[in-house]
């Protein structure tokens, strides 16, 4: 096993798991590692704290004229039952048939760590990065990020990039580096409706009465038209369509869903 893949599976052994006060001090110890890790780089590197898990912060030196390219990562993971579904333990990575198995492989841990691992031998055969470059990795992702915000906030001048690498996305096939660039956002509701206080007899109140399940139905129906396009009004204002270049790129791509 080569020693990157070693680290690899040092950083998936934490059992990070941000949504069980348990592995509380687990998440630390992983965020203290790529403080060593960052370190062992050559990177100035602070642990930063929240009133939750810790920000990793590290950096290059800064070169007035360079772009400045913030890396953004997540070091906690997912829960992990059921236990019993699992071949293998989850925090005991191994490889089959060509995959890494164990938490966090793939979300989040298996993305930033290749970056990393570029700019780790960037700077030790060209003895410097050709950009400024910022690792900003969390803890705190799997609950909704609730102190990132603050954070950002809190350090905005020393945050200060030109792009923002978004370290958590995946792969369309093996061997083809991919590089997205129009992720979907989210926008989450909660819509309530109210309804008649009791049961009423459907042959007698049927039609007349309105179903809460039918109109909430008819709202999320509503959403979008025929043809699954959107039908809220000036959603598409800010949308940029897609150029001919990309259609053609796309259509040359050899997708494979793991």
């Amino acid at each position: 096993m080569s020693s990157e893949l070693d680290r690899l599976f040092e950083h998936l052994r934490f059992a990070s798991i941000s949504t069980d006060s348990r592995h509380a001090d687990d998440v630390r110890a992983n965020a203290q590692w790529l403080v060593g890790q960052f370190e062992g780089m050559g990177l100035e590197t602070k642990l930063h704290e929240t009133p939750g898990f810790p920000v990793v912060v590290a950096r290059n030196e800064h070169v007035e004229g360079r772009p400045t390219v913030l890396v953004y990562g997540h070091y906690d993971v997912q829960p992990v039952d059921p236990l019993e579904l699992w071949e293998s333990a989850p925090f005991e990575p191994e490889v089959r048939d060509g995959k890494i198995w164990g938490r966090g492989g793939a979300d989040n841990k298996g993305q930033h760590f290749v970056h990393m691992l570029g700019a780790e031998r960037t700077i030790k055969e060209d003895g410097a990065l050709p950009l400024n470059v910022i690792f900003l990795i969390e803890g705190e992702e799997e609950i909704g990020s609730p102190n990132l915000v603050p954070f950002l906030e809190s350090h905005r001048d020393e945050l200060q990039c030109d792009i923002i690498a978004v370290s958590d996305t995946g792969m369309v096939a093996p061997g083809v580096p991919t590089l997205g660039y129009g992720l979907r956002g989210i926008t989450c509701l909660e819509v309530t409706i109210k309804g008649p206080s009791g049961d009423l007899h459907s042959g007698v109140y049927g039609g007349a009465v309105a179903n809460p399940a039918t109109a909430a139905a008819r709202l999320v129906a509503s959403l979008h038209d025929g043809e699954g396009k959107i039908a809220v009004d000036g959603f598409y204002d800010d949308v940029v369509p897609l150029e001919n270049w990309e259609r053609e790129m796309w259509e040359k791509v050899q997708m494979k869903i793991f």
